[in-house]
């Protein structure tokens, strides 16, 4: 396991299932190795990644953080997304997610979150 914590802010965004961010310092030391590149939220700001790194596996552009994010997303400078599609699992309240097609998005899906999602194929001009 490489981050277990009920402390998470949960973004919801139009035809987006929620992604959750966790805090940073809820990963192992050296688990997050910040990677070059970034992109750009209309809504959030800048994002910056990392590739994760645990248990000898390492997966890379794994998770992302807004460090200086646009007004309205302060908590988020903080936190950490993974994508679930990235790991071998990601929970819920015990509940397995399953992710949001696409290989931009980074949502979790579980039972209650009814779609449909942007993401798939077909899905870009919503």
């Amino acid at each position: 396991m490489i981050v277990d914590t009920t402390d998470s802010v949960r973004v919801l965004e139009t035809s987006h299932p929620p992604v959750y961010y966790v805090p940073l310092d809820a990963f192992p030391d050296g688990a997050l190795v910040p990677v070059g590149g970034t992109t750009f939220c209309e809504f959030k700001g800048k994002a910056s990644y990392f590739t994760i790194t645990a248990g000898g596996t390492v997966v890379e552009r794994a998770g992302w953080t807004y460090p200086s994010p646009a007004r309205g997303f302060e908590a988020l400078g903080s936190r950490v997304a993974l994508y679930p599609e990235h790991m071998d699992s990601c929970e819920v309240d015990g509940e397995r997610v399953t992710f949001q097609e696409g290989n931009f998005y980074g949502g979790w899906i579980t039972q209650q979150v009814v779609g449909p999602f942007k993401g798939g194929p077909g899905t870009a001009g919503w």
